[in-house]
C-alpha cells in the first residue's frame, strides 16, 4: 500500500526486515522534519476549520475499516507476521482483533447520547435546563510499538476518527508497515486525508509530536522509561500504556491443568512480547511441584521458530538489541544462583522458552519488564503472602488468580494495586472493549476504545433558559 496522507511525503525510503531471517519485507519513508511540521500543520488546521466528518459519516467509516480488515484479513496477517516475527497464527488473531476495536469504536460513539440536566431542582437553576455533549479534545500524537503494530494503532486510530480528532501516527520503526496499511484503509474508508498523517522518522525530529503546543493529546504505548520522560515533555494531556512484570497467583484449589495450558500460552506466546505477558508465577506451595511438572511438560511439546508455520507459537525475538538485553539478564540470574528448567538455548533471534526458579531477591528480571520468552517461578504459603507477592514492585498492569474460592477473590481485588484483575486466568488476556490500563508506572489513563473516546472529547455544557 502507498499511503496518500500528509506527512508522507519524504522521498527517502529505508528497508524493514523480518526479525526472523532477515530479508526485506518492504520500505518505509523516512519523515523529515519538514514532513512532520506539514503533518502537524495540517492536522491543526483540519481541527481549526471541523473537517471531522459528521457523526454518521465517522460511522460509515469505522464500519468500512471494519469491513476492510476482513477483507484483507489474510495479506495483512502476513505483513505483521514478516515485518514483526509474530506467528501467523496470531498475526491472524490481530487482525481480528482490529476490526473487534474499529467496531467497538463505532459503537462508543453511537451510544454517545449526551446528557439533559434538569437544574431547577436548584433555586438558582429555576427557569434553566442543561445540555452536554462531547466534542474532539483536538489533534492526537499517536506513538505504537512494534509487539501489535496493526491492534495497537486501531486503539489509537479508531476512537480517535469516532472522536472527530486529526491523528499524527508514528508507527514503530521495528514494525512500520502494518501501521501504513491500516491508515491507507481509513482513507479508503472515506476518512479525509487531513485528518491522518503518518510520520516515520528518528526520535529527534519527530520529537515535536510530544511537545508542539498544537498537539492536544499525546497517547503513546511504549515503555516504562520512555512514557514517563514524554509525558514530562508533553504540552498537553497524555495517555500511557506502559509495562509491567505481570504476575498470576495459583492457589491450591485451582485447576492446575488449565491454568498450566494458560501459563504457558501467557508467558511464551509471540516470545513473551506484551506488555502483560506472564513474568512471574507465584504458586501456592503445596500444589507447587504438581504445576511446575505440567508446565515442565507443556515446554516440551511447545513449537517455536518460524514465524511463519502455523504450528509456531514463539518466533523470534525484534531484534538484537533484544537478545543482547535478554542474554544479559539470563547470564547474570544464573550466575547468581539463579536456575533454568531447561538448558536456555539461542538459535539467531529464537530463545527457548525459560522457566526460571531461585531468582534472587531483588534481581532484574523480577523487578524489570524482561519481554521476552522468560517467567520465573516462586512459592508461597498463605494466599495473603501470593498477593504481597503479585503486588511487589512498581507496576501494577493486570493480574491473574487462580482459585474456585469466591472471597478469595474479593480479597486480591481489595488488595492488588493493578489496573485489571482476571479470574482464573493469565494477565495476557485482554478483551478489545473493555477498560485498559495501569495504575503506579505501568500508566497514566485508559485505553479500549470507549474510554479512549472519553480521553479524546471534552463535554461542553449549553445552558438553556425557558
Amino acid at each position: 500500500m502507498t499511503l496518500r496522507s500528509p506527512g508522507a511525503t519524504a522521498s527517502a525510503r529505508r528497508p524493514v526486515t523480518s526479525p526472523f531471517d532477515d530479508r526485506e519485507v518492504g520500505s518505509c519513508p523516512v519523515a523529515t522534519a519538514d514532513d512532520v511540521e506539514r503533518a502537524l500543520a495540517t492536522a491543526h488546521e483540519a481541527h481549526r476549520a471541523r473537517l471531522a466528518p459528521k457523526r454518521h459519516a465517522r460511522v460509515a467509516i469505522l464500519e468500512g475499516v471494519a469491513a476492510r480488515l476482513a477483507e484483507r484479513r489474510e495479506e495483512l496477517s502476513r505483513l505483521i507476521c514478516d515485518e514483526a516475527g509474530k506467528p501467523i497464527a496470531l498475526a491472524r488473531a490481530e487482525v481480528d482483533r482490529a476490526g473487534d476495536t474499529f467496531r467497538a469504536a463505532r459503537d462508543a460513539l453511537t451510544t454517545d447520547r449526551g446528557e439533559v440536566l434538569e437544574l431547577s431542582a436548584m433555586a438558582s437553576g429555576d427557569g434553566r435546563l442543561g445540555i452536554t455533549r462531547r466534542y474532539p479534545v483536538g489533534v492526537i500524537a499517536a506513538i505504537t510499538p512494534f509487539n501489535f503494530p496493526l491492534n495497537l494503532v486501531a486503539h489509537k486510530l479508531a476512537p480517535a476518527i469516532a472522536a472527530g480528532c486529526p491523528v499524527v501516527l508514528k508507527p514503530s520503526p521495528q514494525a512500520p508497515l502494518s501501521g501504513f496499511a491500516l491508515a491507507e484503509l481509513a482513507l479508503e474508508a472515506g476518512l479525509p486525508a487531513p485528518m491522518l498523517s503518518v510520520v516515520a522518522g528518528p526520535d529527534d525530529v519527530v520529537a515535536p509530536l510530544v511537545d508542539d503546543p498544537r498537539v492536544a493529546l499525546l497517547s503513546f504505548t511504549g515503555s516504562e522509561r520512555a512514557g514517563f520522560a514524554l509525558r514530562a515533555r508533553a504540552r498537553g494531556k497524555a495517555v500511557l500504556e506502559l509495562g509491567g512484570n505481570a504476575a498470576v497467583v495459583v492457589h491450591d484449589d485451582a485447576d492446575l491443568d488449565r491454568a498450566a495450558d494458560r501459563i504457558v500460552q501467557g508467558a511464551f506466546a509471540y516470545a513473551g512480547q506484551s506488555c502483560i505477558s506472564v513474568q512471574r508465577v507465584l504458586v501456592q506451595r503445596r500444589v507447587h511441584d504438581a504445576l511446575r511438572e505440567r508446565l515442565e511438560a507443556r515446554l516440551d511439546a511447545l513449537s517455536v521458530g518460524d514465524p511463519s508455520r502455523e504450528d509456531v507459537l514463539a518466533g523470534p525475538v525484534i531484534d538484537d538489541r533484544a537478545v543482547a538485553r535478554l542474554s544479559g539478564v539470563l547470564g547474570d540470574v544464573l550466575a547468581r544462583g539463579g536456575r533454568a528448567l531447561r538448558e536456555v538455548r539461542w538459535s539467531r533471534r529464537v530463545l527457548s522458552p525459560t522457566l526460571l526458579v531461585d531468582v534472587p531477591l531483588g534481581h532484574a528480571a523480577r523487578e524489570d519488564e524482561l519481554f521476552g520468552p522468560v517467567a520465573l517461578v516462586d512459592v508461597y504459603d498463605a494466599f495473603e503472602d501470593g498477593l504481597r507477592q503479585a503486588d511487589a514492585g512498581r507496576f501494577g498492569l493486570q493480574t491473574g488468580v487462580f482459585t474456585r474460592d469466591v472471597g478469595r477473590l474479593l480479597a486480591a481485588f481489595d488488595a492488588l494495586e493493578v489496573g485489571a484483575l482476571l479470574h482464573d486466568d493469565v494477565p495476557t488476556f485482554r478483551v478489545d472493549a473493555m477498560p485498559y490500563g495501569g495504575v503506579r508506572r505501568s500508566g497514566v489513563g485508559r485505553e479500549g476504545p470507549r474510554d479512549a473516546y472519553l480521553e479524546m472529547t471534552e463535554p461542553r455544557l449549553l445552558l438553556l433558559r425557558h
